[in-house]
């Protein structure tokens, strides 16, 4: 591996669960015809920008695997993590996103039977971190959720840093890059896909 790596860090498409405002979790919902748009217009960002991928990973969950898809092709092989997954939100999977506590949720979705937000963002980072500690991987791609993202984020500042600009959360299909350098992921951009 060379001395710097790139992580291609995004959200996977909009949803049918996204599209009527409930809450998804480790539960699942399919891409919407927006959300396929969503895809195909971050495939075209990264074709357009030379920007390709030696390895991909994605949650288990199908609406991730369905946007790395996409995004890809088809052609590049891919691997699906179970640590990649959305939050556990427990009892709250499948209701109304308005019953949604205040950020920061903390351990309020595990006293629902769900995770609490240091188990997530423990779990992300680990497994995140663990992908670009393999052999050969300078060019990554990883298809995951906007809880999970955001928590992977925070651990590195980037989330807190640009809090002003995520108060109605991450857009679908956003793509968060980072550099890593064996250590340390540091976000040198935040690209926000446009489908118009």
């Amino acid at each position: 591996m060379s001395d710097m790596a790139h992580l291609y860090l995004m959200r996977h498409g909009q949803t049918l669960f996204n599209s009527l405002k409930m809450i998804q979790g480790w539960c699942d919902s399919p891409l919407t015809e927006l959300g396929v748009q969503q895809a195909k217009a971050a495939a075209d960002y990264f074709c357009k920008n030379g920007i390709t991928f030696d390895h991909a990973y994605s949650s288990t969950s199908e609406r991730a695997c369905d946007t790395l898809e996409i995004v890809t092709g088809g052609t590049l092989r891919y691997e699906r993590l179970k640590g990649l997954k959305e939050w556990n939100f427990g009892r709250f999977e499948a209701q109304s996103e308005f019953l949604n506590p205040p950020l920061p949720y903390g351990d309020f979705f595990k006293y629902a039977g769900g995770e609490g937000e240091s188990e997530v963002k423990e779990r992300i980072v680990s497994t995140i971190r663990s992908i670009m500690q393999r052999e050969h991987h300078e060019s990554v791609l990883v298809v995951t959720h906007g809880g999970a993202l955001a928590n992977f984020s925070r651990a590195f500042d980037q989330y807190a840093a640009e809090g002003a600009r995520f108060r109605s959360g991450i857009k679908n299909c956003s793509i968060f890059h980072y550099e890593w350098n064996g250590t340390y992921f540091k976000c040198l951009e935040i690209i926000e896909v446009d489908v118009s």
